[in-house]
């Protein structure tokens, strides 16, 4: 192609964009999100918006840009509500179920206030990053999923997202870091090591997110979100922006939103299904003996991804081998895996070639897979909570999804709280199961 050819840059930059949006750009059937229950209190809400045009300041042109290229074509509740909030400057603590647009409704206000406020790039080729927003998440998948998302908002906008996670090589997390950070996306463990080593300074830090957050109490963060928080150069509440996201409000969440925001409001967002039942959960009561012949049936019986929810890491790796025995090509995901065996199996479940995916809950929480059809509970988990996150695995984006559960005499303390999940998303509630809440609880 000649040098001068004034085809080849437009080429190039379509390329560009198809290689950053295509890939999972799979579209949000937003209509479903209309009758969704949204609460909030606090003082002097701001304003919520109906569309991204309604923003007051409107929104940079170039995040809204990368907005349409993404596919959205109106905010989703949890949106319309913390993208003025955020813009105004105001903390946040946001309880909302995954599948609900969460990650974007942080990143677009971070974004849109950073380019707001002129944010010039600093710290390229500087050896210790200063990062002017910081995105704490609790395992290594949804932090590359965030970063993932906030490449698509920055792009053409000057920002420049990493992120950094432990079980991989940090030489090529330190050279990203070299080269510029102004969005850093981390696990806490990876985080406070590179804060030891000097090669990260949060000082400039005017942006704190915390996602999942009732996750990272669950996996023992606090002390080092505390130490994070508290105890290095960033500043304090109040004068810092900060956001908090969260699936549950547990009384350890109200202590860290105390301590870490300032004036915030609070936002709940219904769960997503639960008014528009886009995800039919079926619960079978299965012996363990009948489990596996149940699961070789159910899987020839529904197209599109499966995933499979077992308890322990070994039961993975034996669930994963018995189904390929069957000749159904299957993959396996929890925390014994390295980083490079478990982002492999990701890789090859989002693309089809392996179809059904174990995993223990290390996928439970954050993964935003597109196209999974069906979440298989084959051993049920001990929390109601739990189960609710396995199943939001499906139904993601306003899609429609199904959920089995295989319910055995040793689920029995879990009966009636299962009975009101069902029984909130108008779902069926079988006969055996009434009957086995009330003898436990008799």
């Amino acid at each position: 192609m000649p040098a001068d050819d004034p085809f080849k840059k437009q080429d190039e930059e379509k390329a560009e964009i198809d290689a950053l949006y295509g890939a999972e750009n799979t579209g949000i059937n937003f209509d479903v999100y209309d009758d969704i229950p949204v609460e909030t209190s606090g003082r002097d809400v701001p304003l919520e918006i109906r569309t991204f045009e309604e923003c007051n300041p409107p929104l940079p042109a170039a995040l809204y840009d990368n907005i349409r290229r993404c596919g959205y074509t109106k905010p989703t509740p949890v949106q319309r509500y913390a993208l003025p909030i955020g813009i105004a400057g105001r903390d946040l603590m946001a309880c909302a179920q995954t599948g609900s647009g969460k990650t974007a409704a942080f990143c677009f206000p971070i974004v849109a206030s950073m380019l707001l406020v002129g944010y010039q790039p600093q710290g390229r080729g500087s050896r210790k990053a200063m990062p002017f927003s910081l995105i704490l998440a609790p395992t290594r998948e949804l932090t590359s999923q965030i970063h993932e998302e906030a490449r698509k908002f920055c792009f053409r906008t000057g920002i420049k997202p990493v992120v950094i996670y432990g079980g991989a090589p940090v030489v090529n997390q330190l050279r990203e870091l070299e080269r510029g950070c102004d969005i850093l996306v981390a696990t806490p463990g990876r985080l406070s090591d590179l804060i030891e080593r000097g090669r990260i300074g949060l000082s400039g830090v005017r942006f704190l997110c915390l996602d999942e957050a009732d996750r990272m109490l669950d996996m023992g963060f606090e002390p080092q979100i505390r130490r994070i928080v508290e105890q290095e150069d960033m500043m304090p509440a109040g004068q810092r922006q900060t956001l908090m996201f969260s699936a549950t409000f547990p009384k350890e969440i109200q202590r860290l939103a105390g301590d870490f925001l300032a004036n915030y409001v609070f936002l709940t967002v219904g769960r997503v299904g639960s008014s528009t039942d886009l995800i039919v959960q079926h619960i079978e009561y299965v012996t363990p003996y009948e489990k596996q012949n149940t699961l070789l049936d159910l899987i020839s019986t529904v197209e599109g991804l499966t995933l499979v929810f077992v308890e322990t890491k070994r039961g993975a790796d034996e669930l994963e081998r018995q189904l390929c025995r069957n000749n159904l090509p299957a993959t396996s995901i929890h925390g014994d895996r390295s980083q490079e065996q478990r982002e492999a199996a990701l890789r090859s479940f989002k693309s089809g070639r392996t179809p059904v995916m174990v995993a223990t809950d290390v996928a439970a929480r954050g993964l935003d897979i597109p196209h999974v059809t069906h979440v298989i509970n084959y051993d049920l988990p001990k929390d109601i909570d739990d189960y609710v996150h396995r199943i939001g695995r499906t139904g993601r984006a306003g899609k429609k999804g199904l959920a089995t559960g295989f319910f055995s005499d040793n689920d029995a303390p879990l009966a009636r709280t299962l009975i009101e999940v069902l029984q909130e998303t108008n779902q069926a509630v079988p006969g055996w199961l009434q009957n086995m809440a009330s003898c436990a609880y008799s």
